[in-house]
Order: C-alpha cells, then sequence, then structure tokens
C-alpha cells in the first residue's frame, strides 16, 4: 500500500507518497481504508520540523473510511462501517484521564504528531480513535470534521463558556478552525465578528452566520471592534495566530473579557501589560485540541445541521506538495481534502 511520509523536515517537497508494508491490526484495533483526509496547519508545523518528533514519519490527523478489518471478534465496528477518525490519543492511565478529562493528559498526543497518522491507503488505529461517520456528509466533508471541529468546540463551550447574547470576536473566518469558530458560536446565540483577507472571503464568511466581517488588511480591527460594540470591545476573543494579532486581540477584549487561544501560527513570542488584565479583570484561557465528549456533541451538532464542514478544494494525495503549498499561502477558505 502507499502512504504520505516524510522523512526529513522542510518544504512541500519532502512530502513523498511511497510504498510501504500493510497495516495488520492488533487487538483492540481498527483496519481502516481511507477515503479522504484534510490538511491542519499542524501538518505544516509536523513536515517544518518539530523537535523530538521520530522519522519517517506518516502525515495527517484527520480522515474518514471505511472499516476493513478488525483485531478481535468482539468490536463493536464491522467490516464495511463508515467511520471517521478520532485523532487524540491519551495515556489512559494518568489522573486526568481516570478522571474523564483526558484533554489534560500530561502524555496527550495526536496522529501525525506523535505518532504516524493517517495519510495512507490503509490505517491501523485503536478502537477508541474512530467513530461512526455523519450519515448526512460524504466521505470528503467528514475528514474535514474533526480537528478543527472538537478544537473550537472545546475552545468556546468548554473553556470560554460562551454564552446567549455575548459578542465573540473571531480571527481568521477562512481557517478550518475559524470556520468552526463561527457556526458553533452563531448556533450558540453570540453575536458573531470575525476577520477575513478579501471581499469573496468576506461574503462567505457572511454565508457562515458571522454578523460582521472586518478585512484585516484594511480595517483598524481593534477601532471597528469597539465601534460595533458602543465601546465595550468583544466578550471573548477567539485567538489562534500568535504573535502578529495578539496585542490587537487585548485591545478587542472587554472589561471581564476572556480570551482563548490554541495555536500560534505567526509566532509564540507575544508581550502585554499586564495591568491591563488585573486592572480589566480579563481572563486568558489555554485550549489544545478536545475530548471524545467535545468530537460526540460537534458530530450532534452536524447531524442536527447546525454546523458543517466548509472545503476549499480537493486534490489527489500524490498532489499533497501543492496541497500544502495552497496552505501556507493564505488563499484557502476552510479545509483542503486529500483523496488516496
Amino acid at each position: 500500500m502507499k502512504a504520505l511520509r516524510i522523512h526529513s523536515n522542510g518544504g512541500p517537497e519532502v512530502l513523498t507518497w511511497e510504498t510501504i508494508s500493510d497495516p495488520e491490526p492488533k487487538r483492540n484495533e481498527v483496519c481502516v481504508e481511507i477515503k479522504a483526509a484534510s490538511i491542519n496547519h499542524l501538518d505544516i508545523w509536523v513536515r517544518k520540523g518539530i523537535p523530538g518528533l521520530p522519522l519517517p514519519l506518516t502525515m495527517g490527523s484527520d480522515a474518514s473510511g471505511i472499516v476493513q478489518s478488525t483485531g478481535n471478534n468482539d468490536s463493536i465496528f464491522q467490516e464495511g462501517d463508515e467511520v471517521i477518525i478520532q485523532p487524540l490519543v491519551w495515556c489512559g492511565s494518568c489522573q486526568f484521564c481516570k478522571t474523564g478529562r483526558e484533554n489534560f493528559c500530561r502524555s496527550m498526543g495526536i496522529l501525525g504528531e506523535s505518532q504516524n497518522g493517517i495519510m495512507a491507503e490503509v490505517i491501523c488505529v485503536s478502537e477508541k480513535n474512530i467513530t461512526k461517520k455523519p450519515v448526512n456528509l460524504d466521505f470528503n466533508a467528514s475528514a474535514a470534521l474533526a480537528l478543527a471541529g472538537q478544537t473550537a468546540y472545546a475552545m468556546l463551550i468548554r473553556r470560554a463558556n460562551i454564552q446567549p447574547g455575548e459578542t465573540v470576536f473571531v480571527w481568521g473566518a477562512s481557517s478550518g478552525v475559524g470556520t468552526m469558530a463561527v457556526q458553533i458560536a452563531k448556533h450558540a446565540g453570540c453575536r458573531v465578528i470575525t476577520t477575513a483577507g478579501s471581499d469573496e472571503k468576506s461574503a462567505a464568511a457572511e454565508k457562515l452566520g458571522a454578523d460582521l466581517v472586518l478585512n484585516y488588511n484594511t480595517a483598524d480591527i481593534a477601532s471597528a471592534v469597539k465601534d460595533a460594540t458602543e465601546g465595550s470591545g468583544a466578550d471573548v476573543v477567539f485567538e489562534h495566530v500568535g504573535e502578529s494579532t495578539w496585542k490587537t486581540s487585548l485591545k478587542c477584549l472587554a472589561k471581564g473579557g476572556r480570551l482563548v487561544t490554541c495555536g500560534a501560527t505567526t509566532g509564540p513570542n507575544v508581550e502585554m501589560d499586564l495591568r491591563h488584565i488585573f486592572m480589566k479583570q480579563q481572563s486568558i484561557f489555554g485550549s489544545t485540541m478536545g475530548d471524545c465528549a467535545a468530537l460526540d456533541e460537534v458530530l450532534s451538532l452536524v447531524e442536527a445541521g447546525a454546523i458543517k464542514p466548509i472545503i476549499d478544494s480537493i486534490h489527489p494525495m500524490e498532489e499533497a506538495a501543492a496541497a500544502h503549498s495552497r496552505l501556507e499561502s493564505g488563499e484557502a477558505f476552510g479545509k483542503i481534502i486529500l483523496n488516496p
């Protein structure tokens, strides 16, 4: 069979669609024929190099497919079941796992980062890492769902605890996590302000439910958010960009507001004046991925038609380098899909 792998770190050219040995399921594992996979910014960081990651490595965290076989007779899954991959991995033994708070697990990893990923013709994973595919989504849309969906859901619902009537400011409506955040916040009854880099993307963000879309290339974002909230600022800021937006994010935040962050796409080193934080009684929450329950709740929203994955484009797996380049260019709106 074939898999998308890297043997060294670098640009898109290090991605190789190559032949490897067929996998065999161990006990409590399931073999899944992959029908579609999606790219996350995590894949870019892994490809460029994260210290300590094993090489060679099969890429990818998000996928959908069909159960091919199982490693034991009492599996809850059967051959032919249509499934999606749940990409998070926990140790299962620490205090957080034992109390049902696996997303705080000290050993939490992710497929395609701490271990081989899902961008292959066939993969074998623990039964814990698959769940039934929503019947109202095809394989491509299902592959675009898990990581972005549970990340945005955990940030807004679990960490920031958004409430109906609040104003939520979301950076980057066109990203995978941004498209999910806009929809989840709107479904929760919030007023949503977001950003985009073009008129075309702004129109697309409005179709997702955004109440106000600001062009980050031309607008004074902090002033515009203040104007739109009669000077008070956003109750919640959804931050996943990092260095280049951090100061603006804090300026957008209301007194008593909550900033929740899951990423540092433009860099991890930020500056802040702590006096503003404690004088305005603001809160900053860190969040990473989610947990199985968060994914289940996202799937419920999808099945009810409340939210949907947004697909930018679909590419053959052997053209992964071009797909990576598109994601890095910032041209995409929504998730980029790869088909084996």
